[in-house]
């Protein structure tokens, strides 16, 4: 008897009068474990080339952080809607108010067009390609995206986890799981673990989806409180690490939320 799966395939062949039952399931394993280092090897190799043409690679089509309003220059130049209430648990040190308008942005669009160093992710648990956010990402990174995220060994509601970008304009994909309904402190750390992640690999910009709106049934009012409170707090402590913290919306009722609450969460004055 003989260890198959670690044989090659001409050493296969001396075994022929073995029964043929026994060669193809030898061949069957030798294959299928050359599939998964040629995979392996393949992720890596591309993620290795894409990080480095980062900066060379260019798009008419791509937005950068150049051309993405701060949220004090947007505030001056549209119709502001009156803003809402911050809960009553949610303080800020207003004395920061002043530098931290000038750290975030809500940008109204599609967020796989971004040229900045990372983009959230909307994942699910098995880091599987989705539908909405997750899909969208996955279809402009290609397939290598899906390669990396198959040895993360999944992602727990609240964690992130981190990929290269490959086509996508971003540097890194950076991926969380929010709750499905409503809550406050899962989604909480989805904020606070990204940005967490974005820091240990010196990420300066980073853009949020909506995270647990839409099918994961989260109230939108309720999530927005959430994010922007949470990226408020974790800037008054990292704000001099960020360049921008973009929080990009594509749904109507988003667009007009996000310009309530960051008023109230990134007063004005």
């Amino acid at each position: 008897m003989f260890i198959c799966s670690k044989l090659g395939f001409q050493n296969i062949l001396v075994f022929l009068p073995v029964k043929n039952w026994l060669i193809i399931s030898c061949l069957l394993i030798f294959l299928a474990a050359e599939l998964q280092n040629t995979n392996n090897m393949s992720w890596q190799v591309e993620k290795s080339k894409y990080l480095k043409s980062y900066a060379s690679r260019i798009s008419k089509d791509w937005v950068t952080l150049e051309n993405i309003k701060t949220w004090k220059q947007e505030a001056q130049e549209i119709d502001l809607p009156d803003p809402v209430k911050a809960l009553p648990s949610n303080t800020i040190d207003e004395t920061q108010n002043g530098s931290l308008v000038d750290k975030v942005s809500m940008f109204i669009g599609d967020i796989t067009k971004l040229k900045i160093d990372a983009i959230v992710n909307a994942a699910n648990y098995y880091l599987k390609r989705g539908g909405g956010v997750d899909g969208a990402i996955h279809r402009v990174a290609g397939q290598y995206l899906q390669q990396e995220c198959d040895t993360l060994n999944g992602c727990p509601t609240g964690e992130a986890k981190i990929t290269g970008g490959y086509q996508l304009p971003a540097k890194f994909v950076i991926h969380t799981v929010g709750p499905q309904g409503e809550n406050s402190q899962l989604l909480k750390n989805c904020y606070k673990n990204s940005l967490n992640l974005a820091l240990s690999n010196d990420v300066k910009s980073i853009a949020f989806p909506c995270i647990s709106t839409g099918v994961y049934g989260y109230p939108n009012e309720a999530a927005a409180h959430v994010a922007t409170f949470t990226v408020r707090k974790f800037l008054e402590k990292h704000g001099d690490q960020f360049d921008r913290v973009i929080f990009c919306t594509f749904l109507d009722i988003d667009k007009e939320l996000y310009k309530k609450v960051l008023q109230t969460y990134f007063p004005l004055n």
